[in-house]
C-alpha cells in the first residue's frame, strides 16, 4: 500500500478554473456556463461515469450518440435559420466520439473558440435530454393521465356539443373546454432549456386543462366548484405556482355579496346578472400582477393553479408484506379565463404564438450565450 504524504506538488502546473469552481460554490446553472474543466478524453470518460453511464454497456454509448443527434436536430430547427445550419462544425454536429465534445468545450483558444462554443451548446441540449429520458414519472405517464384526467371527468360534464363544469349541485356552462394531454418532447425541453436548474422534475403542465367561462365571475363560482369537488384544496395546491391575474378576490367578494340573494333566486342561469355584477368589479378591482412568468404577455388574464395529485402505480419489487400500490404526487395545471381575457389571448403579445417565440428566444441566448450569438451574426452572411 503506498504510503500518503500531504502535498501540493502536481505532474502539471498547479491551476484552477475560476469560472467552473465559482458555479459549483456559488450555484451557477450549468446552462449559463461559457466551458467544462476537462483536460482530455479520459477525463471526459471519468464525467460520463459519475453523470451515470457506463461506458462499458453498448445500450449507453447508443442513448448518447443519440441524444446527440436529438440535441444537433433540435438546435439546427428551433435556433437556427436554413442559412445558418451548415455553420455548426462537423467535429461537433458528426463526431466520431460525442465524448469528444466534452474536451472540445474545455478547450480555450483563438483557433477553437468557435468549436468550444458550439461543442457546449450541443451538450446543454444534451443535458436537457437526459433529464427528459430517465424522469421516473414520465415513465408512468399513462398511469398518471388516466388518473389526474378521471378526477376531472368527474366534473367536467358533457351533454352533446355543450361543456358545464359541476359539483353535482351548481352547473357552470364553458364556453371553451380545452384539455392537455400531454406536452410535446420538443416543447418540454424548449422550457427546460429556458430554466436556471433545468430539470424535468421543474415542468408542471404536461397534463392540464384550461375552462373558459363567458364572465369573470363564473370564474370565480368555477373556483368554488373545484374546491366543494376537492379538486383544489389548500393541501393539494402548489401555493408558489398560482398565477392570478384575473381576478381581485377582495372587489370579486364584495360585488358577490352584493348580488348573492339575486343570484340565489335566478330561476334561469342568470347570465345577464352574472355580466352587471363583472362590469362593477371592473370598475373597482385594482389590477392583478403575481405573475413572475417572464414570456406571459402583456393583457394575459388567467386564474392558474398548479394542483397535486397523488399517483398510485403497482410496484414490481414489492416487499411480500406490502399490500399497498407506492404513490408520488404528480402536479398539473387548472386554468380559468372569461370570454374577453380569452380572446386576447388569440392574437397581439397575449397569444401563444407570441408566447412562444418570446420563449425560443430566451432559451437561444443561454443555450448559445451572447459570444457564439456575436460568432452566428459576423459569420450568417459569410
Amino acid at each position: 500500500m503506498t504510503e500518503l504524504r500531504a502535498s501540493l506538488r502536481s505532474r502539471d502546473k498547479l491551476s484552477l478554473n475560476w469560472s467552473y469552481l465559482n458555479a459549483i460554490a456559488n450555484g451557477v446553472s450549468a446552462i449559463d456556463l461559457g466551458e467544462l474543466a476537462l483536460r482530455n478524453l479520459h477525463d471526459a470518460r471519468q464525467f460520463v461515469r459519475e453523470y451515470g453511464f457506463d461506458l462499458e454497456q453498448p445500450a449507453a454509448q447508443e442513448l448518447i450518440r443519440r441524444a446527440h443527434r436529438e440535441a444537433v436536430d433540435f438546435i439546427s430547427s428551433t435556433f437556427l435559420s436554413p442559412s445558418q445550419q451548415h455553420l455548426i462544425p462537423p467535429e461537433v454536429s458528426a463526431p466520431d466520439d460525442p465524448l469528444q465534445l466534452l474536451v472540445y468545450a474545455s478547450l480555450r483558444g483563438q483557433h477553437v473558440d468557435a468549436r468550444r462554443m458550439w461543442a457546449c451548446a450541443v451538450l446543454k441540449v444534451m443535458h436537457g435530454i437526459f433529464y427528459i429520458d430517465n424522469n421516473l414519472k414520465l415513465r408512468h405517464f399513462h398511469a398518471i393521465r388516466a388518473q389526474v384526467f378521471g378526477a376531472l371527468d368527474e366534473v367536467i360534464k358533457r351533454d352533446g356539443g355543450q361543456y358545464y363544469l359541476t359539483d353535482g349541485d351548481i352547473c357552470l356552462p364553458l364556453l371553451h373546454y380545452d384539455r392537455k394531454d400531454n406536452k410535446g418532447r420538443n416543447s418540454i425541453l424548449l422550457k427546460l432549456l429556458q430554466k436556471a436548474a433545468y430539470l424535468a422534475a421543474d415542468i408542471f403542465d404536461y397534463l392540464g386543462v384550461r375552462l373558459v367561462f363567458t364572465t369573470r365571475s363564473e370564474c370565480l363560482l368555477a373556483l368554488r366548484t373545484l374546491q366543494r369537488a376537492h379538486l383544489l384544496s389548500v393541501t393539494n395546491v402548489d401555493a408558489e405556482r398560482t398565477r392570478n391575474t384575473l381576478l381581485d378576490i377582495d372587489a370579486a367578494k364584495q360585488v358577490f355579496c352584493k348580488y348573492r340573494a339575486q343570484l340565489e333566486h335566478s330561476k334561469e342561469y342568470p347570465l345577464d346578472l352574472l355580466r352587471a355584477m363583472d362590469a362593477e368589479l371592473e370598475d373597482i378591482a385594482q389590477p392583478q400582477t403575481r405573475c413572475d412568468n417572464p414570456h406571459s404577455g402583456v393583457g394575459f388574464n388567467s386564474v392558474q393553479v398548479t394542483a397535486r395529485k397523488m399517483i398510485h402505480v403497482q410496484q414490481l419489487d414489492a416487499a411480500p408484506e406490502q399490500d399497498y400500490d407506492v404513490g408520488f404526487f404528480f402536479e398539473y395545471e387548472i386554468q380559468l379565463m372569461d370570454q374577453a381575457s380569452y380572446e386576447r389571448s388569440l392574437t397581439g403579445p397575449a397569444s401563444h404564438e407570441a408566447y412562444k417565440k418570446r420563449q425560443v428566444d430566451t432559451a437561444r441566448t443561454r443555450v448559445f450565450g451572447r459570444d457564439l450569438i456575436r460568432w452566428l451574426e459576423q459569420h450568417s452572411d459569410a
